[in-house]
């Protein structure tokens, strides 16, 4: 039985998560590497804690910013990691989500690698898309922690085939964003608004769920007011990196992916990446 939930890392997605957990019920620990970045979590009723104590928990979130942080965190718990379920949420290429199986099971944790679909807003209100890796059993044991964050979790296999899900469901997001500004660059000098414009899209077959939930926003993008990201042009790109890292591995080639990162490197190198995607639309539109 899950009692106490610890999260290590309170970013954007581990405040959310501790917001939902404590609101769902549960007892929940954080700790940050930056002491000022937990105090949004503690307002929402998670006690703030040090790494040690970190892993007086029955079950340990990690969500860093990457593998070598998740991997730091492990390392600072150690052996008082023994009996432990430790669940990993970060998007990370296979291999990596392996390596800290092997790390999480060699202090004599149980490890589920459970990355997952969707931003801040869904997983306030418990809807998110879950892609777990790993033992069964683990995924037993965690499922009522899971199911608080998530409308779906799926057993995807070993903790590699939930990491390959996760990159394969982002990919496609990141492309549309180039997409889109590309679409965008026909209506030059046609005179239709933006709102006009991406509601039409919207109601079409050309729009997916994130023109649809955050259709203002990406309005508001074209009209010249840039956004913050909740998954920013930052998060977007490193998650479409790592999809060319794993398709060179596998000898497989992504000519569209390749192509959209260079204008996502662009979009950094001009300082965006704190942006919504739709501020990379924007620039393909307008060059």
């Amino acid at each position: 039985m899950i009692e106490t939930v610890a999260i290590a890392g309170t970013g954007r997605m581990g405040t959310a998560f501790a917001r939902r957990l404590c609101e769902t019920g549960h007892r929940v620990r954080v700790w940050n590497r930056n002491p000022d970045r937990k105090a949004a979590a503690v307002e929402a009723g998670a006690e703030a804690v040090s790494l040690p104590d970190l892993a007086q928990s029955d079950l340990i979130l990690l969500s860093l910013t990457d593998a070598p942080a998740s991997a730091s965190v492990l390392d600072g718990m150690g052996p008082a990691l023994d009996g432990r379920l430790v669940v990993e949420m970060s998007t990370l290429l296979p291999e990596q989500a392996e390596a800290l199986e092997a790390q999480a099971m060699a202090a004599g944790a149980s490890f589920l690698h459970c990355p997952v679909g969707g931003t801040v807003a869904p997983a306030l209100k418990g809807q998110l898309l879950g892609f777990a890796g790993g033992a069964e059993e683990h995924l037993a044991r965690a499922r009522p922690v899971l199911d608080h964050l998530c409308r779906r979790v799926e057993h995807m296999g070993p903790v590699g085939a939930a990491a390959r899900m996760k990159l394969a469901v982002n990919l496609p997001l990141a492309l549309y964003w180039q997409t889109l500004g590309e679409s965008l660059a026909l209506l030059r000098g046609a005179g239709i608004q933006p709102d006009l414009a991406i509601s039409l899209m919207a109601e079409s077959s050309a729009g997916p769920a994130v023109l649809k939930t955050r259709a203002q926003v990406v309005v508001d993008t074209l009209l010249g007011s840039d956004q913050l990201g909740t998954f920013d042009i930052a998060g977007l790109s490193k998650d479409l990196h790592l999809a060319l890292v794993l398709a060179a591995a596998e000898g497989a080639e992504l000519p569209l992916a390749r192509a959209a990162e260079a204008r996502y490197r662009a979009a950094l190198d001009a300082g965006l990446g704190a942006l919504d995607g739709a501020s990379l639309a924007r620039r393909v539109a307008l060059d």
